[in-house]
């Protein structure tokens, strides 16, 4: 494991630590956590962005898809 170091504001170092007995965790242990948990929430966001963006690049072609299948399904001999 390595070992860093960061600067904080004092009041965030405080609630922190206030919040991390509160849970009966160390503050390094919250602090990993809380990166952990950005992290997965961050990976999320990027892999929200990415389908949307992808869904915004063929929505032309899936409406020309859908309308086809509509009228397959209007007429099924046509």
């Amino acid at each position: 494991m390595t070992t860093i170091s960061l600067k904080l504001p004092d009041e965030l170092l405080a609630a922190s630590g206030a919040l991390a007995r509160s849970r009966g965790l160390s503050r390094a242990e919250y602090f990993r956590q809380a990166i952990e948990r950005m992290n997965r929430e961050e990976a999320a966001g990027q892999r929200r962005r990415r389908i949307a963006e992808a869904s915004r690049r063929v929505r032309a072609q899936s409406i020309r898809v859908n309308a086809e299948f509509a009228a397959i399904e209007r007429d099924p001999d046509a």
